[in-house]
């Protein structure tokens, strides 16, 4: 049966280990003395399944977003130079809030 990882990821470590125990693979010897973080990796190797998470970004320009926040963040180095907290602190809550977008986009 074809697994996909979110499938995997959602099944106990008894789930798990039990389909480990059909595998005739190198990278699941020894299933029964993995955690499930361990088996999980172990299990996508076996079967050919990619071994994490795709998240999409919907809505917005990531590429431009991470464009602003790096120059925040020269920005931010400045005002740290510069001692000019009230500068810093705009700055710091700038890059909290794109950084936040980005994460709220994510499917």
């Amino acid at each position: 049966m074809a697994y996909s990882y979110e499938e995997l990821k959602g099944k106990t470590v008894a789930e798990l280990r039990e389909i480990a125990s059909g595998l005739e693979h190198e990278a699941v010897k020894g299933y029964t003395q993995l955690n499930k973080d361990h088996l999980l990796v172990a299990l996508c190797k076996a079967l050919g399944i990619d071994a994490h998470e795709h998240h999409e970004v919907v809505g917005v320009d990531k590429s431009g977003i991470k464009t602003r926040i790096r120059e925040l963040k020269k920005r931010r180095d400045a005002a740290l130079a510069a001692k000019d907290h009230d500068e810093l602190r705009n700055i710091l809550r700038r890059i909290h809030d794109l950084k936040r977008g980005i994460r709220r986009a994510m499917v």
